[in-house]
């Protein structure tokens, strides 16, 4: 493959399933990073990971050896958080683990009529008394905010539903739409190239997931390159609509074309 366009001055790289896949890290992963920075492209790494707070986040990542800094992680929990800062200190009720909680810890919560509902993973515990709490929340007065809308996410041993159709459920008996944090949300890809002080034309996404990565990113006007690791399956990645503007058979592929 060609070297890639003069075009691209930094990257935006997804996290689970481009660099790792749940504690295994990818082969070449740290090097090619190690190599984008040497080269002087600035990086920075986009999640939709709402299982983990950031700082626990971070911890992975340094005990996988990954170099990579604290304030390069863009993650929906952080990009909700600078969201809700934006509103007239709204109460919340949190659908999310505790450790993600802390992330939060700065905004007023409540069970009873709160003002923003906000959907994250709870892993297993998702069932019909939690999803009828969240509707009866949508239904009065409380906006919906998602941290994501993924349709599926990927495990060691498989692809795993993702809360994409708890959020879509909710929003489906409610009639209200959900305001969607994460990718593929244009806004969280702004925030991540303005973060590196560059425009989307100037920046490509690495990503597994051929509609939330790279559809949402060439949405916003990055170009999408696609890793066929993690949650990538052919099939999945033929039936798209999303043409991406580079396949890479996985991230250490990346140094040889940077």
């Amino acid at each position: 493959m060609q070297k890639l366009n003069s075009q691209i001055k930094g990257f935006l790289i997804d996290l689970d399933g481009v660099l790792y896949v749940g504690d295994n890290l990818i082969d070449g992963a740290a090097e090619t990073i190690n190599h984008i920075k040497s080269s002087g492209l600035p990086c920075r790494f986009a999640t939709n990971t709402t299982t983990k707070s950031s700082a626990t986040l971070y911890k992975k990542l340094q005990a996988l050896g990954l170099p990579i800094e604290k304030d390069e992680i863009i993650s929906a929990p952080r990009a909700a958080v600078l969201h809700l800062r934006k509103l007239d200190a709204p109460s919340c009720f949190l659908c999310m683990n505790d450790d993600v909680k802390t992330d939060f810890a700065e905004f007023e919560m409540t069970e009873k009529e709160p003002d923003v509902v906000v959907i994250g993973d709870i892993d297993d515990g998702w069932n019909y008394d939690i999803m009828n709490r969240l509707f009866l929340m949508a239904i009065g007065k409380a906006e919906i905010l998602a941290l994501h809308k993924g349709r599926y996410w990927h495990e060691p041993d498989g692809l795993r539903l993702d809360i994409g159709a708890f959020v879509a459920g909710i929003e489906y008996a409610s009639g209200k739409e959900a305001t969607i944090i994460g990718k593929p949300s244009p806004d969280f890809f702004q925030m991540a190239v303005e973060d590196m002080g560059l425009i989307p034309k100037n920046v490509a996404m690495i990503g597994d997931d051929i509609e939330s990565d790279i559809g949402g990113a060439q949405s916003a006007g990055l170009k999408g390159i696609l890793t066929r690791t993690g949650k990538y399956r052919e099939e999945l990645a033929a039936r798209s609509h999303v043409i991406p503007y580079a396949v890479i058979d996985s991230i250490a592929d990346l140094k040889n074309l940077v």
